[in-house]
């Protein structure tokens, strides 16, 4: 039987690395192959370089396995600056963003992302770019449907 072979596969392999990182499912399941490889006899450096992982990785993955079991796998709160408005303050601008803007003492028809902001800044003195804002009521919107 003739091996099969995918065109472009270099450009491909890439493409299907960054689908399997897209959910957390997703990366849990990688995580779950590496640790199952390992299992299976190959060495970390092998199922590292099988999965386009660093061997590293799979061996931090093979000993949160070993201390956790599959709860080792899951997907842990991810390092990052954090939010620069609380929960409350996220309560809150949940709240004015149901309204009508002049409601909330401001000028306009309806809410973007420099109306929030300007609203932002004189509620609580915290200067959230226009961008931000805009994504802050993509975000709103689309938990309102």
């Amino acid at each position: 039987m003739r091996p099969l072979a995918i065109t472009g596969a270099g450009s491909t392999a890439a493409g299907l690395q960054k689908e399997m990182r897209r959910s957390a499912e997703s990366r849990y399941d990688h995580r779950l192959h590496g640790v199952l490889l390992v299992a299976r006899g190959m060495t970390c450096p092998e199922a590292g370089r099988l999965l386009g992982d660093a061997p590293r990785t799979v061996e931090y993955w093979v000993r949160n396995f070993e201390k956790d079991g599959l709860e080792g796998l899951l997907e842990g709160r991810r390092p990052g600056r954090s939010g620069r408005l609380s929960a409350a303050r996220m309560g809150a601008v949940d709240r004015v963003l149901r309204a009508d803007p002049g409601e909330a003492g401001m000028r306009g028809e309806r809410w973007d992302g420099k109306i929030l902001s300007a609203w932002i800044a004189r509620k609580y003195g915290i200067r959230l770019g226009v961008r931000q804002c805009q994504r802050l009521l993509y975000r709103f919107r689309r938990r309102s449907r």
